[in-house]
């Protein structure tokens, strides 16, 4: 019998490595074998099919936080997700505030913290991602739609210097072209029609794929559809997109930084690189849903 190796397998079926052994310790592949440390494969083995008849019909994880969030419960897992997706996401676009003081807003309301100063619109921008994470719990289970990605930037940049320029359009798409990486992106004229497409191609499917919604993210941060602020309202989209798809939300941490640029700038050519980065991210977040008792099997992550 021909074996196929696990690389030759992911590349054969369109997955990760990460996704093939998943599948192989969980005995989902017919005949795969463990020969040493390294997995065999039959050639003629077929491809796992989507367990969508097994994922939770409700989410546990997404009823605890808006538990929490209604009760005002402090150190839970929505206390958590607030402070470590708000940190991480805003540190990625240049925040210099640090995690203890986006810890202390959050705790605390106040910015009393000893430092050598702190830039006002990173303090604003971080109370109001707060309530972006409100917003997306709220609406988890809707379908995404142009009126909430508008809403998720008019509440992020609120009140922050961009807000007082003429030029910038707080919660409208952008005035001006803009780059992102170095890469063009969608000129001002054809941001509303892109980002319609993409609303409606991604819509047509109820319940999506982890690689749809990776696909998805990257589609609209090529767009980029604002003059500033893509980057977070994207990475909201996908936990939200997360918790309303049955899959293990995730959060880039600093660390992952570099590897998730380059996922995005590779997905067209090698979907690999965003999937397995964001995949560690998901096992990262495990953690804290296995320190808060919070089950997650039976969500569709693969």
């Amino acid at each position: 019998m021909k074996t196929l190796s696990v690389s030759e397998v992911a590349k054969k079926w369109g997955l990760s490595e990460r996704s093939i052994r998943n599948y192989c310790s969980k005995g989902r592949i017919e005949g795969a074998f463990l020969e040493g440390k390294t997995w065999k494969i039959p050639e003629q083995a077929k491809k796992p099919m989507r367990m969508n008849s097994k994922v939770r019909k409700t989410n546990p994880l997404l009823e605890v936080l808006r538990d929490e969030k209604r009760s005002g419960r402090t150190g839970g897992i929505y206390h958590k997700i607030q402070i470590e997706l708000t940190y991480n996401s805003n540190h990625i676009e240049g925040s210099r505030l640090t995690h203890d003081q986006t810890r202390y807003i959050y705790e605390t309301n106040t910015i009393g913290f000893d430092s050598d100063g702190a830039n006002v619109d990173d303090i604003i921008e971080t109370t109001n991602h707060f309530r972006c994470i409100d917003l997306i719990i709220d609406k988890a289970q809707l379908a995404i739609s142009e009126k909430l990605i508008k809403e998720l930037h008019f509440i992020l940049k609120t009140g922050t210097s961009d807000s007082r320029k003429d030029w910038f359009e707080v919660g409208n798409y952008k005035r001006f072209p803009n780059e992102v990486g170095g890469l063009e992106t969608t000129l001002p004229e054809e941001v509303s029609k892109s980002i319609k497409t993409l609303l409606r191609e991604y819509n047509q499917t109820k319940l999506k794929t982890f690689d749809e919604l990776l696909d998805f993210h990257y589609k609209f941060e090529r767009i980029h559809p604002f003059q500033d602020g893509n980057g977070r309202v994207g990475r909201l989209l996908l936990f939200k997109e997360c918790l309303r798809n049955q899959i293990t939300p995730f959060i880039i941490e600093d660390d992952l930084k570099m590897f998730y640029y380059r996922g995005l700038n590779e997905w067209k050519s090698e979907k690999g690189y965003l999937r397995d980065t964001c995949l560690t991210a998901q096992d990262r977040f495990k953690v804290y849903l296995d320190y808060f008792r919070i089950p997650y099997d039976g969500m569709n992550d693969v």
